[in-house]
C-alpha cells in the first residue's frame, strides 16, 4: 500500500477486547528485534536474522511506515501486523497487474495460543475494509504451517492457488470485505 490516496496514516490506535494496534514507537525496538531474531517465529519464513545485525541496523523506531502496526498487550509489544503491497515478481496474484495488499503478522512465541493473532489480524482487516472499501487482501503461508493455515480459514481467506516458493509448498488465499447490498 502506498501513502497516496485518501487513507490517513497513521490511524488512531485500533483497540480490540485485549489489544491495541498502533504506530511503532522507540520503546518497541527490543520487541521488534526479538521478532526478527527468533528462530521459532521464523521457522516458516526462511530463518531468523542475526540479532547483532538487527541491533546494529534497526532504526530507533523500526517499522515506521504505512501499513505497519505494533500489537500492544498491556503496554508490551507482542507482535506486528502489516498490510503491504505484494511484490509483483513473486508468484501468487489475483490481478494481472499485481500490487495486491498482503496481510502479514508476527507474534512472539510467548504470545502464541491465546488468539491474539486472530484478534489483531481481524482488527487490521476491519480497519483496511473501512480505509479501502471493496479492496481485497491476500495472504500467503507455507502449507506446513498449520497455525497460519487455521488462522487464514478463521479470518475468512479462501484459497486461490498453491505453488512452490522458498523450497516449500505455499498456500495463497484472498479475503474480500463484505459489503452490504442495497
Amino acid at each position: 500500500m502506498t501513502e497516496a490516496g485518501p487513507v490517513a496514516w497513521p490511524p488512531a490506535p485500533i483497540r480490540t477486547g485485549r489489544l491495541v494496534l498502533r504506530e511503532p514507537e522507540a520503546r518497541d525496538r527490543p520487541g521488534i528485534i526479538e521478532l526478527f531474531a527468533s528462530p521459532e517465529v521464523h521457522a516458516y519464513l526462511g530463518g531468523p536474522r542475526p540479532r547483532a545485525e538487527l541491533e546494529r541496523t534497526a532504526p530507533e523506531v523500526p517499522g515506521r511506515r504505512f501499513g505497519f502496526f505494533v500489537i500492544d498487550l498491556d503496554g508490551a509489544t507482542v507482535g506486528v501486523v502489516t498490510l503491504d503491497r505484494r511484490a509483483p515478481e513473486r508468484p501468487g496474484h489475483i490481478r494481472p497487474e499485481a500490487g495486491e495488499t498482503e496481510l502479514g503478522y508476527l507474534l512472539l512465541p510467548e504470545a502464541w495460543g491465546f488468539g491474539y493473532a486472530a484478534e489483531a489480524c481481524a482488527a487490521a482487516l476491519g480497519w483496511f475494509a473501512g480505509a479501502r472499501p471493496g479492496e481485497p487482501v491476500v495472504l500467503c503461508t507455507q502449507t506446513a504451517n498449520d497455525r497460519s493455515m487455521r488462522l487464514a480459514a478463521k479470518l475468512g481467506f479462501t484459497e486461490v492457488e498453491r505453488f512452490e516458493e522458498y523450497g516449500a509448498e505455499q498456500w495463497f488465499g484472498v479475503w474480500s470485505p463484505v459489503t452490504p447490498s442495497d
